[in-house]
């Protein structure tokens, strides 16, 4: 069926929800528009679904989300009756029809006699993974598009472990989705007949009460804190989404009684009015936090985005000037503040790991070895390093000591198998307090760390090419790349390429190929002769394509000039391809 014929069958349908049918009459004159909703099915893959909100079988709605619920509610009946009745954990956070999906999810399982347990208010993504480990449910849903503009939405599908779906059982979930029929067919159950036959619970504060309590087995250093732990300044903001009560509640049981929070942020926006980009990797989600800090004369400034699981951390640099820390820094000063805590704790264990991305800086790496523990490469993307924990836990091969990634996702305790913006949050501000016992800044804790290992810079360049002929020049980049590699940047040589779409590496100056040991994806990674680094990916749940750009240098000048003429040489011959 062609999309002219999807959306007249959506258009004549006598039960379609009012309001998406009066979003179908406004957009009725508008071919590029109709074709755009309708040209294909939403897609859901291995990070679940994501996309503007709207009528139409390519946008978020309730029967878009009904197919994915439908599918999920399949996969769970062919685990058994146990599965069913251990059920499925449902929360959402602070987007336009988040509360109305969450109940959609719940209604649809609901018809298959499966538990729902649905949070009776908003809640940050790894609070939903907590619950699926608190709860013993068998899965996990979270409506959220993390930090992507107020148009969109999203739903996230999380295992019995907490962790979103690695790629086996997400590609048999994906199997049961695209089997599930027309979304506009799909039965739902009644939600008062649901509750009444209890498959429908509404969930709360047991279970913030009990993810506080596993908080505080992350704090390190109670001498810090008693000595200036009432003193550090900190400003929060939670950017209008979920993390406000967690985070102000997690600081307060630390001991951190100086906290400001952004008013005109603290609240809850379906239109994250104040900012741009509800994204703390934008600096300008910063603006706000920052004339609070200069006015307060603050230590740290945490920012945290829509879901909760990404956080920002602004600190005063060298000149005195509020400046926003990549998530590679952030990342940086946690692992060797925990490395370091535990070390003289007397409770390092030998077999510790610490889990990066592909596309996260090596300065983990460096830390990692002075230590003598392990630092592992997973592909983009945090199910994969919760999927590590889940096997480390399994074999005790290794002992999870943090996992992060360069995109501002980090985490420290465990309990929570996705990343952790409200662990995080604490974590950071406990950081700046061991730093402001010895009279220091977070800042100058980052320069000694680059002392100590080497200055790595690192940055990212986007390129959003939104709809078909956006898809279409992103596989052209990338194909460009994979079939003509660059020999040179500039005057340094390309020696290796990565390709883990075949998952194998070619040293480019022998032609001799070597095996990749990570599951496949359509990512391209090229290494230096100097250390230099830069990579392909686009991104599975925005139109967009991202290159990451890596180096090291011996001063902070020196590796800043080298990213630069990177970044530079790259972007110039991927804007030939950009109209």
């Amino acid at each position: 069926m062609g999309w002219r014929e999807k959306f007249s069958q959506w258009k004549e349908n006598s039960t379609l929800d009012h309001g998406l049918k009066e979003q179908l009459k406004q957009i009725e004159q508008d071919e590029k528009q109709i074709e755009e909703s309708f040209y294909k099915e939403l897609e859901f893959g291995t990070g679940g679904m994501r996309g503007e909100l709207g009528p139409g079988t390519n946008r978020m709605n309730i029967y878009t989300v009904r197919k994915a619920a439908e599918g999920l509610a399949r996969y769970i009946e062919d685990q058994g009756e146990e599965a069913k009745s251990r059920g499925v954990v449902i929360s959402y956070d602070c987007r336009h029809m988040s509360p109305e999906f969450a109940l959609e999810v719940a209604k649809t399982v609901g018809k298959h006699g499966i538990q729902a347990y649905v949070f009776e208010s908003l809640r940050p993504t790894p609070l939903l993974s907590f619950a699926v480990r608190y709860l013993h449910a068998f899965a996990g849903v979270m409506i959220t598009a993390s930090h992507n503009p107020p148009e969109y939405n999203g739903l996230k599908v999380y295992g019995e472990d907490g962790g979103q779906l690695p790629p086996k059982p997400a590609d048999e979930l994906i199997h049961y989705v695209q089997q599930a029929g027309d979304e506009l067919n799909i039965e739902v159950a009644d939600e008062k007949q649901l509750e009444e036959q209890g498959y429908l619970t509404f969930i709360g504060e047991k279970v913030d009460r009990a993810y506080q309590k596993a908080l505080k087995s992350i704090h390190l250093n109670e001498e810090a804190m008693q000595k200036v732990g009432q003193d550090l300044k900190i400003v929060f903001t939670p950017l209008h989404g979920t993390a406000n009560l967690p985070v102000r509640e997690g600081l307060k049981e630390f001991g951190f009684k100086n906290v400001t929070v952004v008013k005109e942020q603290e609240l809850p926006d379906a239109n994250f009015s104040t900012v741009a980009s509800p994204n703390p990797e934008e600096h300008a989600a910063f603006e706000l936090a920052i004339q609070y800090g200069e006015k307060l004369e603050a230590d740290i400034l945490l920012g945290t985005d829509p879901d909760a699981d990404r956080l920002g951390v602004a600190v005063k640099n060298d000149q005195g000037e509020f400046v926003v820390l990549t998530g590679n820094q952030v990342g940086a000063l946690m692992a060797e503040y925990i490395l370091t805590q535990k070390q003289q704790n007397g409770d390092l264990p030998e077999n510790g790991v610490i889990i990066k991305t592909i596309v996260t800086s090596e300065i983990g790496r460096a830390i990692a070895e002075r230590f003598g523990i392990s630092c592992l490469d997973t592909l983009t993307g945090f199910k994969f390093i919760g999927e590590k924990m889940k096997e480390y836990e399994e074999t005790s091969e290794h002992q999870f000591l943090f996992g992060y990634e360069e995109s501002y996702g980090y985490l420290i305790g465990d309990f929570v198998r996705d990343k952790d913006a409200v662990q995080a949050a604490i974590f950071a501000a406990e950081i700046a307090a061991y730093y402001k016992m010895q009279g220091k800044s977070i800042y100058d804790g980052l320069l000694g760390i680059f002392e100590k290992y080497g200055f790595y810079q690192e940055s990212l360049q986007s390129l959003t090419l939104k709809g078909k002929e956006g898809a279409v020049q992103i596989a052209g980049i990338l194909e460009f790349f994979r079939q003509n590699p660059p020999q040179s940047i500039g005057e340094v040589r390309v020696d290796v390429l990565e390709d883990y779409a075949i998952s194998e590496a070619m040293n480019l100056q022998t032609d001799e190929k070597s095996q990749i040991n990570l599951p496949k994806s359509n990512v391209l990674k090229f290494k230096l002769e100097d250390g230099s680094w830069f990579c392909l990916r686009p991104s599975g749940t925005e139109p967009k394509i991202k290159f990451y750009f890596a180096v090291k240098g011996e001063t902070m000048e020196e590796s800043l000039e080298k990213r630069e003429k990177l970044e530079a040489e790259v972007m110039g011959i991927v804007q030939t391809f950009v109209k």
